[in-house]
């Protein structure tokens, strides 16, 4: 989780051999439970906005970072 003023993002670290692949649909729902747990421990963060973000880790290439990957 990273908070910029009234953004809160939460950043899915992706490490792979190859071509990326996309983030399957039991993982988003995953990291969007820890989100909302993580709001329900910090109740002053619940009116921040929020997005979710990807960093695509590959050998022998800058990471891609793909900023709102998506959207619930």
């Amino acid at each position: 989780m990273a908070r910029r003023g009234r953004m809160v993002v939460y950043v899915e670290v992706k490490a792979r051999r190859g071509e990326p692949a996309l983030i399957p649909d039991r993982q988003r729902r995953r990291i969007r439970r820890a989100a909302e747990h993580f709001l329900k421990l910090r109740p002053g963060l619940a009116s921040c906005e929020q997005r979710f973000d990807v960093i695509l880790v590959r050998p022998a290439r800058l990471p891609t970072h793909l900023k709102d990957a998506w959207r619930d």
